[in-house]
């Protein structure tokens, strides 16, 4: 008789998960005994946006009033609400010493209340040896706005080995949100396998259909021996792909994460700090946060992985002091993005620029490279303005072009951060600050190729490196491009605090001002030359020239 389609079998509840363990044990809570990036589970709690005695504010808690959400118990990070979120980060740093402290993030985008693990078999089902009576999963449903959604291709890809899942139980049937594959753990560094034969991170990059992989760059100790990982603290630098979907995605999206390796080289657990813009509703469900890296990767909807393929530089460490600094230092800058003090721009605050700048707030000179095209950008200005017939399109091309590329575009970020790494602060030429503790504490760098998950979705590609191969890449004419469109997510009035420093205008607002002073002469200058021809007309003739 032949297997129906794994789909119709999830649809039919066939699809069941049978532990090791007995069947009380086979489903935990989300903050079971562990990690959550670099802080014990046991400082949280589970719990809703609509928490009454969170210590997040509730300008944060606003966005998850009806999500699953971690909260910190006690010591949670802070921020000065009279200052911008750069000159926060600057005072903290200032009166910590430049150490860390042992703060936690105030708010963690959980979710699921519950975590399951299992091996999901080509028939359906998801199943371990041992006793446990299965257990009944269905999916989570597809947002009605997201384009794809999991296909019979994807639970083919898992099935390939034992998954975590996280979800929530519900009448002895485990509903999934967040599929991982656990066969991504990575339990050691190989032997060092430096760049070499004109090798460099960018044709690491190229190549998005690539099977997952990963790669050791450098090691400090040269040893010619697997490196043990479990309980090594990181600070992982994430670049996702282009979508295959959506144009204006072309240049990828960028994260920073924390935490320590699992014991046997788990990295799920890892904690993403993750910008996307608030003033939207994301068609899959992102929302700006800090969250553990299989729900970053791998939610239904939402996960980076089901629509773009990844890459990963972890920089393993012998100490936890510079992820622990950059965590609570962006987590003072998720307070006052939560407040909107400062808004999400695609062309000069996104999510690669909040980023490195906070990573240069914290002492990492990572190199500057300057906008893309300065001169370009001036002229920009007035003649997109003027063909689009919209300022904002004039300001817009400015910023894009204007603004430093490490901070606009995530692969040369990443890039930029990775050169960094191998050539100065594996080199000992670190300088003070964050970079210091870098330098002084890196055992070893990894770079992690991450595929697509299979799905319904078209495969995306590697992200564009300039806005050059932007336009390359883009059809020629925007009325062909693939957009996807989004509502507006209005923040409350109430939420706007007073005592919050405006906000810092993008480049082009100093532009346009120059801009309009030029226009405004040029306008002005001929009837000047009129006013000024009239008057010497009017003005009687000297004596010597009556006669």
């Amino acid at each position: 008789m032949p297997q129906r389609p794994l789909i119709a079998a999830l649809a039919a509840t066939s699809l069941c998960l049978a532990a090791a363990q007995a069947a009380d044990t086979s489903v935990r809570d989300a903050l079971a005994p562990g990690l959550l990036g670099l802080y014990s589970t046991d400082r949280f709690k589970l719990t809703s946006g609509r928490c009454n005695d969170c210590l997040a504010s509730e300008q944060a808690l606003w966005y998850f009033q009806d999500d699953m959400i971690a909260a910190a118990r006690s010591d949670a990070v802070g921020y000065t609400r009279s200052l911008r979120a750069q000159d926060d980060v600057k005072a903290w740093l200032a009166g910590s010493g430049g150490k860390a402290g042992d703060q936690a993030p105030p708010l963690v985008w959980i979710g699921s209340p519950h975590v399951a693990e299992g091996r999901l078999q080509a028939d359906g089902h998801l199943s371990r040896p041992g006793n446990a009576a299965p257990l009944a999963v269905a999916l989570t449903p597809k947002l009605s706005t997201n384009r794809s959604y999991v296909n019979d291709s994807s639970l083919s890809f898992f099935a390939n080995g034992d998954v975590k899942a996280r979800g929530v139980l519900r009448e002895e049937r485990f509903v999934i949100r967040t599929l991982w594959p656990k066969r991504y753990a990575i339990g050691t560094a190989a032997p060092s396998r430096p760049l070499a034969g004109g090798e460099t991170i960018e044709s690491l990059v190229r190549g998005a259909t690539a099977a997952y992989a990963t790669r050791t760059l450098w090691r400090r100790d040269g040893g010619t021996q697997p490196l043990p990982l479990a309980g090594k603290p990181v600070l992982a630098f994430m670049l996702n792909g282009a979508q295959g979907d959506d144009d204006e995605s072309l240049g990828g999206h960028f994260a920073v994460a924390t935490g320590r390796f699992g014991p046997g080289g788990e990295w799920d657990d890892w904690l993403v700090n993750n910008f996307y813009s608030l003033a939207s509703v994301s068609e899959k469900g992102v929302i700006a946060s800090t969250l553990p890296m299989d729900a970053y990767m791998g939610d239904l909807n939402s996960g980076q992985a089901w629509y773009r393929p990844s890459y990963m530089l972890v920089a393993v460490l012998k100490d936890q002091r510079a992820p622990a600094l950059y965590q609570q230092a962006i987590s003072r800058v998720f307070g006052h993005f939560y407040r909107q003090d400062f808004h999400y721009r695609h062309a000069s605050t996104n999510c690669a620029g909040i980023n490195v700048e906070t990573l240069r707030t914290l002492g990492w000179k990572i190199p500057r490279l300057g906008g893309e095209s300065p001169l370009k950008a001036a002229m920009a200005l007035p003649y997109m303005a003027l063909k689009e017939v919209s300022l904002a399109s004039g300001q817009s091309a400015y910023d894009y072009l204007k603004t430093e590329r490490t901070e606009l575009l995530p692969f040369v970020a990443f890039n930029t951060i990775a050169d960094d790494v191998l050539k100065r602060l594996a080199a000992g030429a670190a300088r003070g600050g964050l970079e210091a503790q870098l330098g002084q504490d890196l055992e070893a760098l990894l770079f992690v190729r991450i595929p697509q998950f299979p799905s319904s979705r078209a495969l995306g590609s590697d992200p564009v490196l300039s806005l050059h191969e932007y336009q390359q890449r883009a059809p020629a004419n925007r009325a062909d491009w693939k957009i996807v469109p989004v509502a507006p997510r209005a923040f409350p009035a109430t939420f706007k605090d007073p005592a919050a420093p405006k906000e810092r205008r993008p480049p082009s607002a100093l532009a346009t001002w120059a801009w309009g002073g030029i226009a405004a002469t040029v306008l002005a200058t001929p009837a000047l030359i009129v006013r000024r021809r009239r008057k010497a007309a009017s003005r009687p003739s000297p004596p010597s020239a009556r006669r």
